[in-house]
């Protein structure tokens, strides 16, 4: 089984944030195949799907993005899922709005939810998708203030470019099992 993470915040005051970009993606995958996420014991919000006739489940943790890790280790044990079947999509300030990229491990780069993740699997051994969300000013307040706050009427489009193309990578990833062919395609 792999587990599609797509990261963020709950709660209608982070809804269709920028730092909420992982939960749209799984929200995208979601309508696409005609499913709902439900609640379990883990912290997270789960759907498990079948897709390219394997088996995903789609998650959005619950425990908020700073800790995001407590969340995903506690399903990989329950679901026995290894580190390599693991993809974690997330946003990303050093791209640009709307662009994509494919890593297959790395450090957090200044990401508290990939920290976490770090922290609680013991590795940063797990493949990521970054969505580009631009970046705003270097102080730290407005770097909080942007990640926080909506997306702009100018960066609907990418915003939306970008949800079909995640989706298309998750669906080729999955497809083919061979994430480095996935990142040769897409990055």
């Amino acid at each position: 089984m792999k587990m599609i993470v797509g990261l963020g915040n709950i709660g209608e005051k982070y809804a269709q944030t920028r730092h909420n970009v992982g939960f749209m993606v799984i929200d995208a995958l979601a309508k696409d195949l005609q499913i709902s996420l439900k609640k379990v014991k883990q912290e997270a919000f789960v759907a498990q799907v079948q897709l390219a006739g394997d088996k995903v489940l789609l998650v959005q943790p619950t425990t908020y993005m700073n800790d995001s890790g407590r969340a995903v280790a506690a399903l990989m044990k329950y679901y026995d899922i290894a580190i390599e079947d693991v993809l974690v999509i997330f946003d990303d300030m050093d791209r640009a709005m709307g662009s994509l990229r494919l890593r297959q491990k790395g450090s957090a780069g200044g990401h508290n939810g990939i920290k976490s993740i770090i922290a609680h699997t013991g590795t940063q051994e797990f493949k990521r998708l970054k969505f580009g969300i631009d970046h705003p000013d270097h102080t730290p307040d407005a770097v909080v203030n942007y990640v926080l706050g909506k997306f702009s009427k100018d960066q609907q489009q990418p915003l939306a470019d970008g949800l079909i193309l995640a989706m298309q990578i998750v669906e080729d990833w999955v497809a083919n099992d061979d994430f480095q062919a996935t990142m040769n395609k897409f990055n």
